[in-house]
């Protein structure tokens, strides 16, 4: 999750219809810090929820990091529910749906190929859209550039990249895009996470009943409760506010050129977490992904 944990495009400035104002100086630094935290906690959760698969399963694992990210939000930031439009609540639950299958389907691709490689083929959604929201030949040559590195990924020994994780993983992708229009929007339309929490809980009643329906009762075990709830202020809690946060101090072009540092945050997680190790031409691939969003989002924007 990517947001892991994930990578905004340039697109998302273009969906929006609303204005957001964005803070200069120490605002933006600030906001530069929020994002590289929450890619930091999105994606070394994810590391340490592969390590609950063998207990309670991927789509369990989603379903208590979803749920119970969802019932701290509420807690903490008991929304209000009164005083909104349709839009609002179309916009609150689009934003539902889209972290919901995003995590969903990233799990399930991390169920089946390295952490790394799963969110190096996750932002390539975002990065898709970037480049045909920028109509420019540049924006085709980045693309490229990412198509290159998938490839070199393909080829680098990765031999549990199959076509199920890899499908999943570009899935993952998709929601990842809509998850960052979204995001922006909901944060214009709602106060403080008022509009995450309510997100958070249509996610929740999105993934509870296939983790429920595949785990059972191994979900309710302490231990396993235990490591779900610090996944899920990892993994969810604390990097979707800070993204959201981030979001109303940042251009979202210049949020997306952070996130798109994601595969190679992953890749460090998986190999300190779970010890999936990285060859030379891996870590290449990686930075050559890295390097095509950024610079995909840098020439969107101009």
């Amino acid at each position: 999750m990517t947001s892991t944990a994930h990578a905004p495009t340039s697109s998302a400035t273009a969906a929006a219809p609303v204005v957001l104002r964005h803070a200069a100086g120490r605002g933006t630094l600030g906001g530069v810090g929020l994002v590289l935290a929450g890619t930091v906690s999105v994606q070394f959760g994810s590391a340490f929820a592969a390590l609950l698969f063998p207990r309670a399963g991927a789509l369990g694992t989603v379903a208590l990091r979803v749920t119970l990210a969802a019932l701290v939000l509420l807690v903490v930031t008991r929304p209000r529910l009164r005083g909104y439009s349709r839009a609002d609540w179309a916009v609150a639950g689009a934003f539902g749906l889209a972290l919901g299958g995003m995590n969903i389907l990233f799990y399930q691709a991390i169920d089946r190929i390295p952490l790394g490689a799963a969110v190096t083929l996750e932002v390539l959604g975002p990065l898709l859209l970037s480049v045909v929201a920028s109509r420019r030949v540049a924006g085709l040559l980045w693309a490229a550039l990412a198509l290159a590195g998938v490839f070199l990924l393909g080829r680098g020994g990765f031999g549990e990249l199959n076509a199920g994780g890899v499908a999943f993983a570009l899935g993952a992708g998709a929601m990842w895009a809509a998850y960052i229009v979204l995001n922006a929007r909901a944060g214009a339309r709602f106060p403080r996470l008022d509009g995450l929490a309510i997100a958070m809980t249509v996610a929740a009643l999105v993934a509870l009943p296939l983790g429920a329906g595949t785990s059972g009762g191994t979900l309710l075990e302490p231990a396993v409760l235990g490591l779900g709830l610090a996944i899920a202020v990892m993994s969810s809690g604390v990097p979707y506010a800070l993204e959201l946060l981030a979001l109303r101090r940042l251009p979202t072009a210049t949020f997306a050129v952070l996130t798109a540092l994601a595969p190679a945050v992953a890749a460090l997680a998986g190999y300190l977490v779970l010890g999936q190790g990285l060859s030379l031409p891996q870590c290449a691939a990686i930075a050559m992904v890295v390097t095509a969003s950024a610079g995909a989002v840098r020439t969107g924007k101009r």
